[in-house]
């Protein structure tokens, strides 16, 4: 039977589903003239990363040995891409190899990937968490059905959600200490699945009171209907120096396309130096974003990116915003500072 495998690789220059691969990073030369050897694999990695710490190592080199010795072709992969929320699956179409001529990353597979750009909000919250492991390779166990479904049937499983007092069990599957990347997942999905739950309108003004508490004068209008723009921002106090921003909100987890970009930039009135703001919680395909690369009057923002907006703006929301979304900060163990 196949093995499901989860990987994270978060190198914003590699394109993995472009290319066909999956990797590994760790320069410490070819995997197949070290050899299944756990014990010489931990030692070559103590010798290349010196200041490495202890405890690092045998993690180090267990993502390794698995990597090329125990996958194998037929294996099904998954791949969250941090930057914009979203899972590729594919499956391990040949044996490990090493290419001495990549600049990082140079332990890979070759994959054949079979569905791409899936927003992670269609899976459970559960399955969500499992796939968050901050290990860079590991096996899907518990929620493995809900994913199989997917890739079998391109609709999820449903799978039972746990009870609020077994999801720390849940959490720590992969690990067994809480840890920063997997708290600011969880938080991230948390504001993402309040704002989904609005409904449009309401999804509307809070893009509004957003761009309010970013330093703008915001108001929905109800006149665009679903033909173009649902929000007007303006900085002067009357709204009538440019630049006009018209705002596109749409409340889904999907990606967005290039025909749902053109639309908000058909409402714009070039002569009146007005701008368009797409805001969604999903991503955009790549002829949406080649379109906001090739005007000077088009921004996207994506969820990752409304997110971290939030973030920064969000002692200036008002009360409302805040009692949706009841966040605090605090400081977490982040083992990858100063490694």
């Amino acid at each position: 039977m196949a093995t499901l495998w989860g990987i994270h690789n978060d190198e914003p220059d590699l394109d993995l589903v472009g290319e066909g691969f999956v990797s590994v990073g760790w320069d410490v030369g070819d995997l197949r003239e070290i050899g299944p050897d756990r014990a010489r694999l931990k030692e070559v990695i103590r010798r290349r990363y010196p200041s490495a710490k202890e405890g690092a190592i045998p993690v180090w080199a267990g993502v390794l040995y698995r990597f090329a010795f125990e996958m194998e072709p037929g294996d099904l992969i998954i791949s969250p891409n941090k930057a914009d929320r979203t899972l590729n699956f594919g499956r391990v179409t040949g044996d490990y190899f090493f290419d001495p001529g990549a600049e990082m990353h140079r332990h890979r597979r070759p994959v054949e990937w079979t569905h791409t750009d899936v927003p992670r909000a269609q899976f459970s919250q559960n399955a969500r968490y499992e796939i968050g492991s901050a290990v860079t390779l590991f096996t899907v166990n518990r929620h493995a059905d809900e994913f199989l479904t997917f890739i079998d049937t391109g609709v999820p499983a449903t799978t039972p959600e746990l009870p609020e007092h077994e999801v720390e069990q849940a959490t720590a599957s992969a690990e067994d200490e809480p840890n920063a990347e997997r708290i600011a997942q969880f938080t991230s999905d948390f504001v993402i699945e309040a704002l989904h739950a609005l409904g449009p309108y309401s999804f509307e003004r809070f893009v509004a009171g957003l761009l309010e508490a970013m330093g703008y004068r915001a108001e929905v209008t109800q006149a665009s209907g679903d033909g173009g723009f649902d929000v007007v921002a303006y900085r002067d106090p009357l709204g009538l120096e440019p630049p006009i921003i018209k705002v596109q909100c749409k409340r889904t987890v999907n990606t967005i396309g290039g025909p749902d970009v053109q639309k908000l930039i058909g409402t714009l009135s070039h002569g009146n130096n007005e701008a368009g703001l797409f805001v969604t919680l999903g991503a955009y395909t790549s002829d949406a974003r080649h379109m906001a690369r090739s005007r000077h009057d088009l921004r996207l923002i994506d969820g990752t990116q409304l997110v971290e907006h939030i973030y920064e703006n969000y002692e200036k929301l008002d009360l409302e915003w805040r009692r949706l979304l009841p966040l605090r900060r605090l400081y977490v163990v982040d083992r990858s500072v100063g490694d």
